[in-house]
């Protein structure tokens, strides 16, 4: 296992964020400033990617797999 990394090979910073995520997806609470800084990362990250790796045009695909599969 690499170092920094749990079971799931999810960093523990990264997992973090999902469980916090998790939480106020479950609790109904709207949190201005964080959907705002979420929004804010989403856009960083996604141009980022676009220009290693072009457009990733997963979804579409892996729905239709689970879908039929």
């Amino acid at each position: 296992m690499s170092v920094g990394l749990n079971d799931t090979g999810i960093p523990p910073e990264v997992m973090a964020d999902l469980e916090e995520a998790a939480r106020y997806a479950t609790s109904g609470v709207r949190d201005a400033e964080v959907m705002r800084t979420a929004a804010e990362t989403m856009d960083r990250l996604r141009e980022e990617i676009r220009p290693k790796h072009g457009v990733l045009d997963i979804g579409v695909p892996a729905i239709r797999q689970l879908r039929d599969g």
